[in-house]
């Protein structure tokens, strides 16, 4: 591994690229640029942190289909459809470290007449998208996942929503980059650095200056605070935060679920993401509350409230963690992916609740961008310049 500290100046020049973040995407990144042949550095004071370390790992493209979302919808599926080589591809590239994907599906339930019209129409749009999801009886719920509740309405059996879990994930994206030669810098990127109306590079907080043909912002929902980014190229992202718990399932309540479940309670989203090790994750609230990542007692309340109405026995079971962690999110909830107005930055940010989901493809793409200088297609209308636009047509 290449790893640097406290050296000041500029370690190593004639970089290709820096990749500023080190949670998923921007590890991705950089494990697909190095493959790529690249000379790629990552700086990020703790890699393999940020969001994953929190997220449920749902790869949910059908089921997390949303009005007006459509678009999305495209590069949620094309992602989707990549994870099986993505994950066997990984597992050799980073030693053989599995990042626990499974194919078990996902089921959608309604609690009520209300949560089943809704439910109903989410079914309908999913229909009119050409997508593959089965309605099913409470009763055939229940013979499914005979835990829930026996008040459970109806619900949608979608089999190709899958899961991984996001920790194991970045685990191996760290290793897998280690292995391909990347530069990483255990330090913060402080400011990036622009020469001659380029980015060439950035300082970290550690009195290291790096240098780079091109820069790809991979922060998070921190991508939009790093100085020296001009305002023209500044991602539009700002903070959602997410609560989420994490349970154990001891021998004797096994098998609790066989599937990730999900439901919309009084208006709320929860789910639960079963884990062959036996650990089971119940999400996910949403708040807009900058940057504030304290677990409340509210929080914790209402997802045991909500996940107990849908699966009754979950209340038996030990909690072993609670967390809180902040999802970038963009205006339109859409991902910034490629170039920007400043030549030589591009970005990978701004994917809200989709990050692990587009993992595979948002390398791709970057790569792609990296080395030929164009945006593949299935990108393009996730370019960050379609906020730019806005902002010139708006009045001053």
């Amino acid at each position: 591994m290449h790893s640097y500290g406290n050296s000041g100046g500029d370690s190593g020049r004639g970089r290709d690229v820096l990749v500023i973040g080190g949670g998923i995407i921007g590890l991705v990144t950089a494990w697909r640029a190095a493959r790529r042949g690249l000379r790629t550095a990552l700086a990020d004071p703790a890699p393999g942190g940020g969001a994953a370390q929190v997220a449920a790992g749902m790869l949910a493209a059908v089921t997390e289909l949303h009005y007006g979302e459509e678009t999305l919808l495209g590069l949620n599926l094309a992602s989707a459809e990549r994870y099986p080589a993505f994950a066997a591809e990984l597992a050799d590239a980073s030693g053989g470290l599995d990042i626990g994907y499974r194919a078990c599906g996902t089921l959608a339930v309604a609690l009520d007449a209300d949560d089943r019209v809704h439910l109903r129409e989410l079914h309908a749009l999913q229909r009119r998208c050409g997508l593959d999801a089965q309605w099913l009886t409470g009763r055939e719920c229940r013979r499914l996942e005979p835990m829930l509740a026996p008040g459970v309405r109806g619900g949608l059996r979608v089999d190709g929503d899958h899961q991984v879990d996001p920790r194991r994930l970045a685990a191996a994206l760290l290793a897998a980059c280690e292995r391909a030669g990347v530069d990483i810098h255990r330090a913060a990127a402080t400011r990036l650095t622009v020469t001659a109306d380029r980015a060439a590079g950035a300082l970290l907080d550690d009195g290291t200056a790096l240098a780079a043909d091109q820069v790809v912002l991979a922060a998070g929902s921190l991508s939009g605070r790093l100085a020296g980014v001009p305002p023209r190229a500044l991602p539009p992202v700002r903070p959602v935060k997410g609560q989420v718990l994490r349970l154990s399932v001891p021998p004797a309540y096994a098998p609790f679920l066989s599937r990730t479940v999900r439901a919309v309670v009084r208006g709320s989203h929860v789910y639960l993401v079963p884990r062959e090790n036996g650990e089971l994750v119940v999400g996910a609230t949403s708040e807009e509350l900058g940057w504030d990542t304290t677990v409340t007692a509210g929080g914790v309340y209402e997802l045991l409230r909500d996940a107990h109405e849908l699966v009754p026995g979950i209340t038996e079971l030990p909690l072993t963690e609670t967390r809180a962690g902040l999802r970038p999110c963009s205006p339109d909830n859409a991902p910034l992916l490629g170039p920007t107005e400043l030549p030589g930055l591009h970005l990978a940010t701004g994917h809200y609740r989709n990050g692990v989901l587009l993992t595979p493809i948002t390398g791709d793409v970057l790569a792609d961008v990296l080395t030929t200088g164009e945006l593949p297609e299935v990108a393009r209308p996730f370019s960050p310049r379609r906020f730019y636009a806005v902002r010139e047509e708006s009045p001053a």
